[in-house]
């Protein structure tokens, strides 16, 4: 038995709730390297149905209409498929978490990357914490690199001008002239799109939007969203799948990103299937976050197109007969499948028009 393995115990469709095309049903839990996100396992939920695997894996503070969203994203995998791509190949970014210095230099060097995320405003963490961690990066990366930052909307105004300011100073090259902008953008900096606006115009410094088209009643419909931010960062699983989030990058018609949720493997293919079909991207994709984990379903994940967008069996799981941890989200899931009662809106053949 391979300890090492993720953790995953078969479960009956069924009894989930889960539509009559699913015929399988596997929980898994990863573990994670460092903590992210406050979290130091991952509880994800895989269902295969006539068109492979899909995951269904909302954070464990996430209600409805949110799981509504990322369980559509997990059917279309599983019952219908994805877009053609138009292109072969996708850029990813690493991505490293609140950690120190060392750890943060080890995973740039590791991955190879030439773009790196780093995650700042982590509570309990000093903005010495963050500019030494962007330092240390930076040292790492080399100058040509790019360096951008997820605040995931921690600051008020006043303060994120004062942090991107020292941040983008800690991020830029060595030597380099202060009108070389060190940081590639920051991403989600303030959570009111009219404090993007003034972050933006008061650092000089590019703004990403995720938080604020993921999390809005309606991300069809954001007004002041092309004033606010430069480019958006869009994830397939929260908007409702790879069909429903390419219709709102289509509909703003700014430059995107295109990004994970913490997914494993599996899941991460509705990602790069997203990437692969929207018609431009602004820079390498936070689809890498796979590094995270000790081990994830499948690792690494191929950002080539036939074998990225291909057929994918779960594979290394340690199978046992209980998995703690997992029962939150099954009962995410059960009250997802009973919310949708007679509207049968999960399983329609049609994710693009919304809830």
């Amino acid at each position: 038995m391979n300890h090492g393995a993720p953790q995953a115990i078969r479960l009956d469709p069924n009894t989930l709730g889960l539509p009559k095309a699913i015929d399988q049903a596997i929980g898994v839990q990863l573990h994670l390297r460092f903590r992210f996100r406050r979290i130091l396992t991952r509880e994800v939920l895989l269902i295969h149905g006539p068109n492979g695997w899909g995951e269904f894996c909302p954070f464990p503070e996430y209600g409805l209409p949110a799981t509504r969203l990322w369980l559509a994203s997990a059917l279309e995998a599983a019952i219908i498929g994805w877009p053609d791509p138009v292109r072969s190949d996708v850029p990813i970014n690493a991505t490293v978490p609140a950690i120190s210095p060392p750890d943060a230099m080890a995973i740039v060097r590791q991955t190879n990357a030439t773009t790196v995320k780093v995650k700042v405003a982590d509570p309990g963490q000093t903005i010495d914490d963050d500019v030494a961690r962007l330092r240390a990066v930076r040292h790492a990366l080399g100058d040509t690199g790019q360096i951008r930052i997820d605040a995931n909307g921690a600051w008020h105004v006043d303060e994120a001008i004062a942090r991107v300011k020292a941040y983008n100073d800690a991020a830029r090259p060595q030597g380099a002239d202060t009108r070389t902008p060190g940081l590639e953008y920051v991403e989600q900096p303030c959570q009111r799109l009219q404090d993007l606006a003034e972050v933006r115009a008061a650092t000089g410094v590019r703004v990403a939007a995720d938080e604020s088209i993921r999390l809005a009643p309606d991300p069809f419909e954001i007004p002041g969203l092309d004033q606010a931010a430069d480019l958006i960062v869009v994830k397939a699983a929260p908007l409702g799948g790879v069909r429903r989030a390419r219709a709102v990058v289509d509909t703003h018609g700014l430059p995107c990103v295109i990004s994970s949720a913490l997914e494993s493997a599996v899941g991460m293919r509705a990602g790069v299937a997203l990437a692969a079909s929207v018609p431009t991207l602004a820079g390498a994709c936070g689809l890498g976050t796979g590094q995270l984990f000790n081990h994830d379903v499948s690792w690494p994940i191929s950002t080539t197109g036939e074998e990225a967008l291909g057929p994918v069996s779960p594979n290394n799981l340690d199978y046992v007969d209980r998995l703690d941890g997992l029962e939150h989200l099954t009962a995410q899931l059960r009250d997802t499948m009973r919310s949708d009662g007679d509207k049968n809106t999960l399983t329609r053949r049609d994710w693009t028009d919304g809830d």
